[in-house]
């Protein structure tokens, strides 16, 4: 069919056309943008991360703060109604050049913090990792972090997880708001949004922004690690799953 399209509805003398709908957010909605944080400090296992609460708490790495400056100006000028952080400190440092930008309090939410990885804490999942430790293999080909001794029980980070999204969304109805977690409790998030394999949405980037749409119970992801803003910052290599 040729010519310019008509506006939708409009009678034409071959019936009416219609172009593709696009995409609005139902109303009362909201829209999660789901960051994980930026690099971490290397792990030494000589002086082992500290731990807070169980769980391996190191800061940001000088690239990771540059990204956290990459990410305050690309959702810095646009509107934001909350940030929210983990209990950890590099989600902190993550999103504190975005909360100065926006002039926002951060708002702890303890449900999205990372998974616990038991004797694995510290810096040694990362080691694990890089030496691909058989026990590191089958944790991903069974897509089960349980696997680990004494980590958390993959159901419970489901559970608080989702909580946590459902906690955010009741209190910005129609809102706009960035979280800023780990790769574990926003891979679980997006699982379970899209009914997928529970590792299919792990190893987003470092910084790297996911879009989540909260309408009631109805969850629809938007988009996934978009990594546009650290365009031009170097990036380090590591093994796949290596850094938390």
């Amino acid at each position: 069919m040729s010519g310019k399209p008509s506006p939708a509805g409009e009678p034409t003398a071959t019936g009416r056309r219609y172009p593709q709908a696009r995409y609005v957010p139902p109303s009362g909605a909201t829209e999660i943008l789901l960051v994980r944080h930026g690099e971490s400090a290397l792990a030494d296992l000589e002086r082992p991360f500290p731990l807070l609460d169980g769980r391996g708490d190191p800061e940001l790495s000088e690239l990771g703060r540059s990204q956290a400056e990459a990410l305050a100006a690309r959702l810095g000028s646009g509107r934001v109604d909350a940030v929210y952080v983990t209990p950890l400190r590099r989600t902190a440092e993550t999103a504190a050049p975005l909360a100065r930008r926006l002039q926002l309090e951060p708002i702890v939410e303890p449900g999205l913090v990372e998974v616990s990885l038991g004797e694995w804490e510290g810096g040694y999942y990362r080691a694990r990792i890089a030496a691909r430790d058989p026990l590191a293999v089958e944790v991903f080909a069974r897509q089960r972090w349980d696997l680990i001794p004494g980590a958390e029980a993959d159901e419970a980070l489901a559970e608080r997880t989702a909580a946590a999204i459902r906690r955010i969304a009741a209190a910005h109805p129609g809102g706009r708001v960035v979280a800023v977690a780990h790769a574990a409790s926003i891979g679980t998030v997006l699982s379970q949004a899209t009914r997928s394999a529970p590792f299919a949405f792990v190893l987003g980037d470092n910084a790297s922004v996911s879009t989540l749409v909260v309408d009631g119970e109805r969850w629809l992801l938007r988009g996934f690690n978009d990594t546009s803003h650290l365009a031009g910052l170097h990036e380090t290599t590591a093994p796949a799953g290596a850094a938390r």
